[in-house]
């Protein structure tokens, strides 16, 4: 495979890929190295790890990450419900318990609850998506070391655990903290910008088959403008398509400022910036 063939891989799932972003998910499949991909919201970070699962019919499995995050959410945690009941059943069957094979008992595979990195490596070949690892902290990111040097992780009372064939890794981040080196190092980087005008236009009315080429060429024009402003939430490429099926439900050929005004609320999600556009509509649709 070339980046050439990824890209029209990726093109046949709905994911049109620049030539940065094809030779990315080439090398990573290629060289079995994670992809880091950092970029501001909406740019397809996570398209792009749902658009390799459906390209190569793998299973996708996320982890989504949240401040306070730790492994017993990401890697496993045991059944401790049903352990007491274990425990219970074995009291009343056999009365007096030896301590050490009861506790061999309560941590076997029966009693493992399997959280998204364990899951990925068991059940590889898949696409293991870490989305928005920037929302995590320092030590969470430390524990992902291990996993992504050697596609293993130890659980004390099992051992190793190693995927048999390496999952395809993809980490998101919108950069609200950086990301320490240690991890970068381990991973491929590349930095998704919004799309030019031309493959954005292509997107919309490659996802919106409705669409025709004027509603769709006007949208992708004003939501470029819309990110030259200085707004707290620039729109991406979700709020385009937000946008563009909001007029078509609304039976829109054509964006100007009356129908521009009455769906804002697709484009942008704070109440501030919906100020500060509403105070330009004209300009921007003139």
């Amino acid at each position: 495979m070339t980046p050439e063939e990824m890209a029209d891989k990726l093109g046949a799932v709905g994911y049109l890929a620049d030539d940065g972003v094809a030779t990315a998910a080439f090398l990573t499949l290629s060289m079995g190295r994670p992809l880091f991909c950092e970029g501001e919201p909406g740019t397809g970070k996570t398209s792009l790890a749902v658009a390799l699962s459906q390209a190569f019919e793998l299973p996708l499995i996320r982890l989504q990450c949240h401040e306070g995050i730790d492994a017993a959410q990401a890697l496993y945690e045991w059944d401790f419900p049903r352990q007491l009941l274990h425990l219970r059943a074995l009291e009343a069957a056999n009365g007096a318990l030896d301590v050490e094979t009861a506790e061999q008992s309560l941590y076997t595979e029966r009693f493992l609850l399997a959280r998204p990195l364990l899951r990925a490596l068991r059940e590889a070949p898949c696409v293991l998506l870490i989305d928005e690892i920037d929302r995590a902290d320092d030590e969470f990111e430390a524990f992902l070391l291990q996993l992504l040097d050697e596609n293993a992780v130890t659980i004390p009372e099992l051992g190793e655990i190693r995927a048999q064939r390496p999952p395809i890794v993809v980490l998101t981040s919108n950069r609200t903290r950086e990301v320490h080196d240690a991890l970068k190092r381990r991973c491929l980087y590349h930095w998704l910008d919004h799309p030019d005008l031309t493959r954005e236009v292509a997107i919309l009315r490659r996802r919106l088959p409705g669409v025709g080429e004027r509603l769709a060429t006007q949208v992708a024009v004003a939501v470029r403008r819309l990110r030259e402003l200085e707004l707290l939430k620039p729109p991406g490429v979700a709020e385009s398509l937000d946008w563009t099926r909001a007029l078509l439900a609304l039976g829109r050929d054509e964006l100007d400022a009356e129908s521009a005004a009455r769906t804002l609320g697709a484009v942008l999600k704070y109440s501030e910036d919906l100020d500060r556009v509403r105070a330009k509509l004209d300009s921007l649709f003139a």
